[in-house]
Parts: structure tokens; C-alpha cells; sequence
């Protein structure tokens, strides 16, 4: 009997959880079914996959080359099943994007879909997680910041620049001038970011040379608005993506907002896609509708941020 597509996956679910509990329930399937599943496999390799042991399940070395073969067969099934999906009646794509764009680019990017031939399945997550569900063929594609460290496998298509300034209450940004506002200078004391994982708080600490343990108070917010609200009451400083401006700025009434001296750190958003999956129309399409929203966003920005001129701006 050959080795189904189903063994597969119930062998790569046991490799990942480390559990047969586990790993049954992630699958929807009785423990006793998933384990005569393994078994059967085992039995028709001839080899030990896995070690069972009273609280988890390890993978043997053999079990690891076969596992790796498993992801590679299963990604390219479910990229068999991704071309009946994009190409079949409402040409769905299964698309993710991380969580400091999609509550902003999302809005403007489905108004502008009512007239584009194509639907859209989203899922929101950081960078890693994105990559992952990428790499396996869950997601067609995903909206990130570059660089990912993965590019090998990936092609990318930029969608627009994306500017930081900073952000804080009127007292916290009293004094401060455009023509030296540099991350670097800024007191890690008063800096507010995001919780680790998330991929802009990473930038923010790079641009201003600092790691989290310099940093004397963590957080661990997961959104933006968040850190919006607390820096609005006067808690510190944060970095703001000038593609958030307009939806964070309405919420805080009497933020001021400055620009960076020259060059101002920034962010490149792209949209991906892994280099196997066949160059089709969608792509590109797609690629059209979240650029040209992201530029209505970002002009409003403009209107927001002070002039080049001028170190600060008190928002409306």
C-alpha cells in the first residue's frame, strides 16, 4: 500500500506538536486513528519515525529526513489546489499582512476591490508567522516589510515606502528640531514600542541603536493604538508609520508629530509571494490595488506631518 497524502500530514501535525493529543486535535481526527495512521507509515518505510515516550513524541533521524520530504510534497499539493482556487469562479486569494498595515491599508484596499474580479481571504499576524503559512501554500501571498531574510524562495513585488515619525504629547515634544531629530539621539527611557516579534518595533531599535535591555520600560503592547494612547497622556515617545497617521491621529487629539532630520528611517513594504507558485495575473493585480491605496494614505499623511521646514506639528 503506498503512503497517502493524509499519513503525510498526520505525521508532519505529530512532528510539530510533539503530542499524539495533540496532534490528533489539530488534525480533527480520535488519537487511536491518527496513531494507526503513523504506524502504517512506519510500517510501510520499514523505519522508526518517531520515538514515543510517556509525555512527548520525538522525531528520530530518520523521521526528520521524511519529514522534510513531507513538507515539500504537501506544499506542492496545496499549491496544486492554490491554482483551482485563484483561477476558479470569484478567483479567491488567501492573503496576509501584518498587523502595523492591515487595520490601515485594508479599509481603502477592499473599496477599491468592489470593481476587480478577485476575492480576497485575509489573515493578520506578524512577519514569522506570515512566512510560515507562505512557505507551506496556506497563503498565496503576503503584505510585509522587506527585508524577511528568506528571499531565496520568495519574489517580491515593493508597494511604497513607508516613512516613520515620531510621536509624543506636547510637553514630551517641546524643544525638539527636524534639523537634529535623529533616532539615535533620542533618550531610550522615554521610547515606547511594540512587543517583541513584531517587525516594526525591530526597526525602531535598529535605527535608534538600541536593544530591549537598554530600554527601561517594556510594554509588550501588541497595536499601535495602544502606544497612540499612552504617548497622547504624555507616557513617553513612539515611533508612527506615516501609513497609520490619519486613522491615530483622529483618536488623539492635540499629538504632535515631527519628522526625522535627513534621511528619514523608513520601512519598504512588499508584497510576496513564493517563487515556485506559477506567475499569474492576480499577482500583479493585486500588487496595483495595494499600491494605489497605500498612496491615498500616505498623502494624507503630508497633510498631517509638518513641512520639511518645521520641526513640529500640533494635529487638529
Amino acid at each position: 500500500m503506498a503512503i497517502t497524502l493524509r499519513q503525510l500530514s498526520y505525521f508532519t501535525a505529530l512532528a510539530e506538536e510533539g503530542s499524539f493529543v495533540r496532534a490528533a486535535a489539530r488534525v480533527n481526527v480520535t488519537q487511536p486513528a491518527l496513531s494507526m495512521q503513523i504506524k502504517e507509515m512506519e510500517d510501510q518505510l520499514g523505519l522508526l519515525l518517531v520515538e514515543r515516550g510517556a509525555r512527548e513524541v520525538r522525531v528520530t533521524p530518520a523521521g526528520r529526513e521524511v519529514l522534510l520530504r513531507s513538507a515539500r510534497v504537501l506544499a506542492e499539493v496545496r499549491e496544486i489546489e492554490g491554482i483551482g482556487r485563484r483561477k476558479g469562479p470569484g478567483g479567491q486569494v488567501n492573503l496576509g499582512i501584518i498587523p502595523t498595515v492591515a487595520p490601515y491599508l485594508l479599509p481603502p484596499v477592499l473599496s477599491r476591490l468592489g470593481g476587480v474580479s478577485r476575492q480576497l481571504r485575509l489573515r493578520e499576524a506578524r512577519t514569522d508567522r506570515l512566512l510560515e503559512e507562505l512557505a507551506t501554500g496556506a497563503l498565496d501571498a503576503v503584505v510585509i516589510a522587506r527585508p524577511t531574510g528568506r528571499e531565496a524562495d520568495l519574489v517580491a513585488e515593493g508597494l511604497f515606502t513607508d516613512r516613520f515619525a515620531l510621536a509624543g504629547s506636547i510637553a514630551r515634544m517641546a524643544g525638539l528640531q527636524a534639523e537634529t531629530l535623529r533616532p539615535v539621539t533620542l533618550d531610550p527611557d522615554h521610547l515606547l514600542l511594540l512587543d517583541e516579534g513584531h517587525c516594526l518595533a525591530d526597526q525602531a531599535l535598529e535605527v535608534c541603536g538600541l536593544t530591549r535591555r537598554q530600554m527601561r520600560v517594556d510594554l509588550g503592547a501588541s497595536s499601535l493604538s495602544t502606544l497612540v494612547g499612552l504617548v497622547a497622556q504624555g507616557y513617553g515617545l513612539t515611533f508612527l508609520p506615516e501609513i497609520a497617521l490619519r486613522v491615530e491621529m483622529a483618536a488623539a487629539p492635540g499629538m504632535r508629530l515631527a519628522r526625522f532630520a535627513a534621511p528619514e528611517p523608513s520601512r519598504e513594504i512588499a508584497l510576496v509571494r513564493r517563487s515556485a507558485t506559477p506567475r499569474e495575473g492576480w499577482f500583479t493585480e493585486l500588487a496595483e490595488v495595494l499600491a494605489a491605496a497605500a498612496q491615498e494614505l500616505l498623502q494624507a499623511a503630508e497633510n498631517l506631518l509638518p513641512p520639511r521646514h518645521r520641526a513640529l506639528v500640533e494635529t487638529a
